[in-house]
């Protein structure tokens, strides 16, 4: 199947939602790399336990990553999940800059987490997932069936 036939459109905002949401999960690729690497460097961590922590990043990066994938491909199950990402992120942030004392890092983590949110929840992103139409309203949407209803549609049309 082509590419082009599993994109569904979507908003700017979700889009830019999206690419933010995938920063944290490069980080936790990155992270659990430069762990493996230097697993050699630590002789106080047991290697199971070592193994453990760098599989949990890794699987941890490939949800967060999926999670953006699919909002820059205009899959609308995907906000709810990187709403989460983004809260932990703004926690992470929030850390960082507060008891951490680092804020030259904390902040701008705080601000991606931030903006991500503000965007899956402007107007644009919300007409997306819920399938409204032009002229509709979201409660007109959701009475509809909102996107499963949208889908719904689709398939009749086409016969399926």
């Amino acid at each position: 199947m082509p590419i082009r036939d599993s994109i569904s459109p979507a908003p700017r905002e979700v889009r830019i939602a999206g690419a933010l949401t995938a920063l944290p999960g490069l980080a936790l690729l990155v992270f659990g790399v430069l762990l493996l690497v230097n697993a050699g460097d630590d002789p106080v961590l047991g290697g199971k336990i070592l193994a453990a922590e760098i599989i949990y990043y890794l699987v941890l990066a490939v949800g967060v990553l999926a999670c953006a994938a699919a909002l820059l491909l205009g899959k609308t199950w995907a906000r709810s999940p990187a709403v989460v990402v983004n809260l932990v992120v703004i926690g992470v942030g929030w850390y960082a800059a507060g008891p951490s004392d680092r804020s030259a890092i904390g902040v701008p983590i705080m601000l991606i987490g931030i903006a991500a949110i503000v965007l899956l929840f402007r107007r644009p992103s919300r007409a997306w997932v819920l399938g409204q139409r032009e002229g509709e309203s979201e409660e007109e949407a959701a009475r509809r069936g909102g996107a499963a209803g949208r889908a719904a549609e689709r398939e009749r049309r086409e016969g399926k």
